[in-house]
């Protein structure tokens, strides 16, 4: 077998990936599943039958389960065994997060514990932070919170006004200032603070137990969703922090605050597949009970196209999660080779893959809001009844959109980090964009056309990738360094981007199951695969239009719009009868099973 390997973060663009390179969900070992039905166990027999409960701000409850959660050891999946966790892989902690995924608003209050709760600790905190805060955290003894937006600074996490004013001995900070949507802030022990010490530029981050005198703690706010989280705004006045408790180094606290982002960006990805796949299972479970007009709903036309079309994107933010979740751990790994111990590695090898990781959130995060709506549809009026589970599924997950950095704000950042690597010289998009725009002056090569399935999709990736490198190198050449300003083609640029990844991480997932699947069971991949390329290459040229006629004009406008034409041109599906098939098999199965 020849050796893996991985592109750097970004490459996805002007590099090829093979199939034999990307791991898919298929290839959990035993122990992973294991892990992942402790965590189904507990979400169905734990959680689901409290929910009702969760939803009535009874901190006590929620209180309970995570450390119920705790004592059976999944808040401690990612904390290494010398501070009493398991020491998983990432892509293990993964699949955890997409199991508790399931567990509506306790979803949210398990990563906000696990994920950037206890992390920054993990990566950046001492040995002496480590050893004393670690082990509670994993087993729930202490339960976690991050306390970074404030009332006039959301986006913009840096301009934050909590301050932190080191003593004149040195042993301590005072801090004051007002933290605002703070999860799990109601039920903390613990928190991590972002302030800037002094008149600091910028942010530093702390470790703040929640029992420090000066620190108030608000009433839970009532929100449209994600009820059975505690979120609250938290008052510091005159709080005193031990010195000791400084996390990182001073000024560090907004690259921590961006790489923890990160983290929980893709994090969040995971726990939208999740929620995915529960919902579907709940539309499918009504389809198949609902009569109407003398007949299970389930086998109307239209109700079948709603089932097919959640699966297929459903199957699409799951490929792309996976792949650039071992991409992580695959960089961690050569991290650690090269000497950076794991905190450290980690954090790296999350950093390097900061785009996908945006990918994924803003792919996850709309894919799961589709999916919740149609749930929602399918159900009719009892979808708006508060009795059903897809009623809350819908209000939960409005907020993904908004958590984590806005998905406008990582649209902008998907291209704003490639472009930024472009010009530090670790991705040449330059020479790919004027190759392709020297392709475009020349007379198109039609040579031979190849009847092979996969080699097919894969022109039609390199296509799509050829009509982002055609629209941003003509834009940089027209906007230079005043294109960050053009929000709108960023943002076209960014869904071609994101489209163009997730078409790709569906083909490679499906061929990799090409080696172990008979040809009669890849057959329902080949539909999923087949549709979401089909209507992605619309998508695509869509987007690319619109950003070419916002900034082209003349011959260059004419040139543009053939290359767009002809690098989003798809094979004609039978898209219909292909979500029918597809939905026929969720429907016989009575659940998401792919």
């Amino acid at each position: 077998m020849s050796e893996k390997k991985s592109l750097n973060g970004g490459e996805f663009l002007i590099k090829e990936t093979l199939a034999q390179d990307v791991f898919i969900p298929e290839e959990f070992n035993e122990e992973q599943r294991m892990m992942a039905q402790s965590c189904k166990d507990f979400t169905e027999s734990q959680v689901l039958p409290q929910v009702e409960q969760l939803e009535k701000h009874d901190r006590e409850l929620l209180t309970k389960l995570l450390k119920d959660a705790g004592e059976l050891g999944l808040l401690g999946i990612s904390v290494p065994e010398e501070y009493d966790g398991f020491g998983q892989n990432f892509v293990t902690s993964m699949l955890t997060v997409e199991e508790m995924g399931k567990g509506y608003s306790f979803a949210v209050a398990y990563s906000a514990h696990t994920g950037i709760g206890t992390l920054p600790i993990l990566y950046y905190g001492t040995e002496e932070q480590k050893q004393k805060y670690l082990p509670k955290l994993a087993t729930g003894e202490f339960i976690g919170a991050y306390c970074l937006t404030e009332a006039e600074a959301g986006s913009d996490p840096n301009s934050g006004k909590t301050k932190a004013v080191l003593s004149a001995d040195g042993t301590s900070y005072t801090m004051n200032g007002v933290k605002i949507w703070i999860t799990n802030g109601g039920v903390a022990d613990l928190l991590i603070v972002f302030a800037k010490i002094g008149d600091d530029k910028n942010l530093s981050a702390f470790i703040v137990e929640t029992n420090t005198p000066g620190i108030t703690i608000g009433a839970d706010e009532e929100k449209m969703g994600i009820k059975g989280s505690s979120t609250v705004q938290i008052y510091f006045d005159n709080a005193v922090i031990p010195a000791e408790n400084l996390l990182g180094e001073r000024n560090g606290g907004f690259k921590i605050a961006l790489n923890i982002l990160n983290l929980g960006r893709i994090k969040l990805s995971g726990a939208a597949v999740g929620a995915c796949k529960g919902t579907i299972d709940h539309a499918l479970h009504y389809a198949n009970e609902r009569k109407q007009f003398g007949t299970l709903i389930a086998n109307f036309g239209a109700i079948k196209w709603k089932l097919g079309e959640m699966a297929i994107r459903t199957y699409a933010s799951e490929s792309l999660t996976y792949r650039a979740s071992q991409n992580i751990d695959d960089a961690i790994h050569s991290f650690m080779e090269q000497g950076l111990d794991k905190g450290k590695a980690t954090v790296e090898g999350i950093r390097q893959y900061a785009i996908e990781a945006s990918i994924a959130k803003v792919f996850g995060s709309e894919v799961l809001d589709y999916v919740v709506d149609e749930a929602v549809q399918i159900y009719g009026g009892m979808g708006y009844s508060a009795e059903t589970q897809v009623e809350r599924a819908y209000r939960d997950s409005r907020i993904n959109r908004i958590f984590e950095g806005t998905n406008e704000i990582n649209r902008m950042v998907i291209v704003g980090e490639l472009l930024k690597r472009a010009m530090k010289g670790e991705i040449d998009l330059m020479t790919p964009a004027k190759a392709v725009g020297g392709e475009l002056m020349g007379i198109p090569d039609f040579g031979s056309v190849s009847t092979d399935y996969f080699d097919t999709k894969k022109k039609m990736v390199v296509n799509f990738k050829k009509s982002i490198l055609m629209v941003a190198g003509a834009a940089i050449q027209k906007y230079m360094d005043k294109f960050a300003d053009e929000q709108e083609i960023l943002m076209a640029l960014a869904d071609m981007i994101i489209l163009t990844y997730a078409a790709e991480s569906a083909l490679l997932r499906t061929e990799k199951l090409g080696n172990t699947l008979s040809d009669e069971k890849l057959a329902l991949y080949k539909d999923m695969t087949d549709v979401f390329f089909y209507d992605v290459a619309g998508k695509i040229n869509k987007s690319g239009i619109d950003a070419v006629n916002a900034f082209a004009t003349g011959d260059e406008q004419q040139a543009m719009l053939m290359g767009m034409k002809r690098f989003t041109k798809a094979s004609n599906v039978n898209s219909i009868a292909a979500r029918r098939r597809i939905a026929d098999r969720m429907i016989e199965k009575n659940q998401y099973p792919f």
